[in-house]
Order: C-alpha cells, then structure tokens, then sequence
C-alpha cells in the first residue's frame, strides 16, 4: 500500500497536471480549431474583458486554493477522487466550513472559473460556448457520483449540510 504523504503529493500533481494543465491545454487547442468560425470579440471593451479575466481568476483561484487547504487542514484529506477511487487519502471528516461553507464543491466552481477566464483571455466564444455546455455535464457528475460518496461516507451529517448549502454555485448560507 502507498504511504500518506506521497499519495498527497500523487493526488496534488494528478489533479494540478489535469485541471491547471491538460484541460486548459485542451482549451486553448479547441480555440485554434474554432477561431476561423467565431471571429468576434466576446466584449468589445479591451480593458473590460481584462478586468473580468482578472476578477474571475482571482476568485477562481482562491476557491480552489482555500478549498485544498480545508479539506487537507480541516477534512484530514486530499482532493484527488474520481469515479470513485481515491488517489489521495479521503477526507475523515466532513468539511462545512470556509469556502464549503458557500458552495459543497468550491474546487470545481474555482476551477471553471478559471476556465471561463482562459476563454475571456483567449477572446474565445468557441471556448466559452464549449465550457457553457460542459458546466451542466460536471454539475450531473458531481451530484451522482461525488454526493453519493459523501452520502455514504458521512450519512445524515451530509443530508443536513446538503439542505443548507447549493451544490455549486455559491450563495450566503442558510441560518
């Protein structure tokens, strides 16, 4: 079996070569096949679509960052975990406080925010429109596959905390 820490490390670099890497690679390939048929601009004002590529990647960026962290500090776990296999070590204790205390899945909303602020940077409506399509595919997949997870690992505590937090998009919590 793999000790801990070098399945943490595993688990980081899996999911950074994935998510911060490949897909975003993938990105700006789809945008070089697209741009002969999209050629507009998403915003006309130069200075504005930098502005909203910066706003997006400073809280995309946080979510994600600030979500590892807590799952690492408070859950005693790591993010790496997909179709059911973990790479990192699962997270102990359910985590309902810092970001996950807004969204139950602050990683991923980071993480597409990213991703709409690389296809802001790249003034791509191919990539943009792509990522509007797939937003809905990765809500379905984390409502079945993670949620069901964690309804398993953490049973009723986990039904309360659904009741309180939206799946995704970020909201003040319920009292």
């Amino acid at each position: 079996m793999i000790k801990e820490q070098p399945r943490y490390i595993l688990g980081y670099l899996l999911g950074i070569g994935l998510f911060y890497v490949a897909i975003p690679w993938g990105l700006v390939g789809l945008h070089a096949l697209a741009e002969p048929l999209f050629q507009f601009p998403l915003l006309p004002v130069e200075l504005l679509r930098w502005a909203l590529v910066a706003i997006l990647l400073f809280f995309g960026l946080g979510f994600a960052a600030w979500s590892n962290i807590a799952l690492r500090v408070t859950g005693k776990g790591g993010p790496a975990d997909g179709f059911d296999v973990a790479v990192s070590p699962r997270t102990q204790k359910l985590v309902t406080s810092g970001p996950y205390k807004f969204t139950r899945n602050p990683m991923a909303f980071g993480t597409f925010l990213c991703y709409f602020a690389l296809g802001l940077a790249l003034d791509s409506a191919a990539v943009v429109l792509f990522l509007a399509v797939m937003l809905p595919v990765a809500i379905v997949y984390i409502g079945h596959f993670e949620e069901t997870r964690l309804a398993r690992d953490f049973g009723e505590e986990f039904r309360e905390y659904r009741k309180r937090v939206p799946l995704f998009f970020p909201w003040f919590p319920k009292c």
